[in-house]
């Protein structure tokens, strides 16, 4: 696919599949919190003719391949890898191209997710995508569930994280991240003075696979996305003992620190694999030291 027709993909129902919506929506643009960034002032303006985002807090801006880059952390060719994948999957296309006079004629523009099915995980591609994460199977299926969604008059799958609002946070094989909104954290309660606090699902799958058990005495708390941490200091600020287990990165280490500077006695439990992107990562990498130690490698 040429770079002119990735470009052309829509911003706006990028960031809507990924469960951000603007704070202001006018007639030609929006303007959004920024999702790669703390922001409270919905600084990121998307241009949904021009199909261009700026973002007025840091003075940058660009086509959806930048905000891809930013989003995910990655670089031009793994966000122009991603882009592709959602657009040439057979029967996955997350979003189809948008041109301005298409634009003013789909009412608002929004995409309308409806899920058809809940199930266990069984989809074999499905599988695999966990089985790629070291977790196991009977693991992912006790915290997730394969969800099967509607969006327009395309059917899509992916493994699905329930939220404390009722959505569900997605997650395939093709990388593809969104949700089925509403758009929140997810938490586990268990009365217990200690909380555990993860970006994403995979990475509290990933402590409780190097726990070595199903479940955690503690709370657990998982922000399904940085820009929700001013969500969870409620549930957070509740406990005595808070640790940490966010990304290597600037939003994560942005994320501890607005949970520090409320609760002092939190924990910054990265430090225990700074090397690694995150959790899980870690225990990618790990278990792929222990299979080569067994072959002799």
């Amino acid at each position: 696919m040429a770079l002119s027709e990735i470009k052309q993909l829509s911003i706006r129902d990028y960031l809507n599949m990924n469960g951000i919506r603007p704070k202001k929506n006018f007639n030609s643009y929006g303007m959004y919190l920024c999702p790669f960034r703390e922001d409270q002032n919905a600084s990121l303006k998307v241009d949904y003719q021009k199909n261009i985002w700026y973002d007025f807090g840091i003075n940058e801006g660009g086509s959806i391949i930048d905000l891809v880059m930013k989003m995910d952390r990655c670089s031009f060719s793994e966000a122009v890898t991603h882009l592709e994948k959602l657009t040439t999957v057979p029967k996955r296309n997350y979003f189809s191209f948008h041109r301005e006079n298409e634009l003013n004629n789909t009412k608002g523009n929004e995409l309308s997710i409806t899920v058809r099915d809940v199930r266990s995980i069984s989809h074999p591609k499905l599988v695999d995508w966990v089985n790629t994460r070291k977790i196991d199977l009977s693991l992912a299926n006790l915290y997730c569930r394969e969800v099967h969604y509607q969006n327009r008059d395309r059917m899509y799958y992916s493994i699905g994280f329930g939220n404390d609002s009722g959505g569900y946070e997605l997650s395939s094989p093709s990388r593809f991240k969104g949700c089925v909104p509403p758009k929140e954290i997810s938490t586990v309660k268990n009365a217990s003075y200690v909380c555990l606090a993860f970006e994403g699902f995979w990475d509290f799958l990933a402590y409780l696979t190097l726990q070595k058990t199903e479940k955690t005495p503690y709370d657990v708390v998982v922000l399904n996305s940085v820009a929700n941490v001013q969500k969870a200091l409620p549930f957070i600020k509740m406990h005595t003992n808070i640790f940490a287990y966010f990304d290597n990165d600037v939003s994560g280490r942005n994320a501890f620190q607005k949970i520090k500077s409320s609760c002092p006695q939190a924990r910054d439990m990265s430090k225990r694999y700074s090397i690694y992107k995150d959790l899980n990562d870690y225990l990618c990498s790990r278990m792929r030291i222990i299979k080569d130690r067994r072959l002799g490698l």
